[in-house]
């Protein structure tokens, strides 16, 4: 009896994988078909670039074409973005897939026949407007990927929640914003999300390749704000001051010993930078006060606290010993968490992409101290959040333009992989859930 049993375990597992593999290449047969499509529409959203909190015209392109594939849509969700939500044929899990929408407060350089020429307000200052970071691609990608899906709607275990989220790269001052902002609107719930996913094109991996990095994968970041108070006097005379420059300057020399020697960088990496100084308007004037802006990043939640507690303390300690006042606001305007990617989750889904990609293009690489909100889905759900590359073939990437650039350009050749691995991470998320 437990021959037979073992039997037909084996027949209906390699039933399952048959069946699994054809739904693998049906999805790589009909990314295949989308690659146009998907082209059209990145060169649409690159030349129509929007700010976060302002994507109405891209929103509303997504939602009708989610709509035109039967596709549950809701709009206006953390105020311009779009949920679609594609029910299978059969019973599993509920698998999200997110993709960012918003572009940059930046003047596109180049010739490309579909650069942007778009103008906006930003901060209340006039800026150009520019997808210097590949949000046109990754909507673009999703779009295909929702495509692809809803055409083997009976074939699917579960359910796919499609999330076109707006102000990935923050909301204007003043607003809220983003994946936070989305959480809290409930996108993670009704129905609740069992595993997520999402990717991110960059600039300087080479196209037909993907890199992962489970844990900690990008940074945590917190604006800051210090605000160094001294006493004004004539620049003649600077006994009769306290004067917040010296002291901001100590502070800023200070500052550096925070990730030398107070981080375990055997562990995690770390940042603290000071992006921006202001104090001051005549050459012989000491001012009354300083005003400095910076980032924190670190790798680990244990880390930030650390950073963000150290900073506090040099800051503040610095100006007492000179007579001056500091005050720290950590963050200031902006907070991501680490985006983290579930090891569990990471090595279960590995053969997934080195099946679309093939296993010598899936990478491990190193984790980044750049930031990504994709974290707050993370923190409701266990997630996976990979990089898709972007660059041409042969090109150096030490020389290519870095996203947030004016030169910032993407290979749209390597789209269709993107459609290919988001579509089959939830694929194949679904069929070994209900196994």
């Amino acid at each position: 009896m437990k021959r037979l049993w073992a039997l037909l375990l084996m027949i209906c597992s390699v039933s399952a994988f048959a069946q699994t593999s054809a739904l693998n290449s049906q999805v790589n047969k009909s990314a295949d078909k989308v690659e146009e499509k998907v082209i059209a529409w990145r060169r649409d959203f690159h030349q129509h670039p929007e700010l976060g909190n302002q994507e109405f015209r891209t929103a509303g392109i997504v939602a009708k074409h989610l709509q035109s594939l039967g596709i549950e849509v809701k709009t206006g969700v953390a105020k311009t973005g779009v949920v679609g939500i594609l029910k299978g044929g059969k019973a599993g899990p509920v698998v999200a897939l997110r993709a960012d929408m918003d572009g940059l407060p930046v003047v596109e350089r180049g010739d490309l026949p579909f650069i942007s020429k778009v103008k906006s307000t930003f901060n209340g200052n006039e800026v150009g407007v520019m997808h210097a970071c590949g949000h046109d691609s990754h909507v673009a990608i999703l779009m295909g990927v929702a495509e692809v899906l809803s055409s083997m709607k009976k074939d699917l275990k579960g359910t796919i929640k499609f999330i076109f989220q707006p102000a990935e790269e923050g909301p204007p001052f003043g607003e809220e914003g983003g994946a936070d902002l989305m959480v809290k609107e409930g996108v993670m719930q009704n129905p609740k999300v069992d595993a997520i996913f999402g990717l991110h094109i960059d600039a300087q991996t080479e196209v037909g390749k993907i890199t992962y990095h489970p844990g900690g994968t990008m940074a945590s970041v917190n604006d800051m704000q210090i605000i160094v108070k001294g006493r004004s006097a004539h620049g003649a005379a600077p006994w009769a001051s306290v004067d917040p420059i010296v002291t901001a300057a100590q502070i800023i020399n200070n500052l550096q010993t925070v990730v030398s020697r107070n981080l375990n960088v055997t562990e995690n990496a770390g940042v603290v930078t000071i992006g921006s100084i202001h104090g001051g308007n005549r050459s012989n004037i000491i001012p009354e006060q300083v005003e400095m802006m910076g980032t924190i990043r670190a790798l680990s939640s244990e880390d930030e606290k650390l950073l963000i507690e150290r900073i506090k303390t040099i800051a503040t300690k610095t100006a007492e010993s000179s007579g001056a006042v500091a005050e720290v606001k950590i963050p200031f305007s902006v907070r991501y968490p680490v985006t983290y990617n579930d090891p569990a989750l990471t090595e279960k889904m590995l053969p997934s992409l080195k099946n679309t990609a093939g296993a010598d293009k899936v990478v491990l690489v190193p984790a980044e101290t750049g930031a990504e909100d994709f974290s707050y889905f993370q923190e409701k759900s266990p997630g996976l959040y990979v990089f898709l590359g972007g660059m041409p073939k042969g090109k150096d990437p030490k020389k290519t333009a870095s996203h947030h650039t004016p030169d910032f350009f993407i290979d749209e050749s390597g789209f269709t992989l993107g459609v290919k691995a988001l579509a089959n991470l939830a694929l194949d998320y679904m069929e070994m859930s209900v196994k």
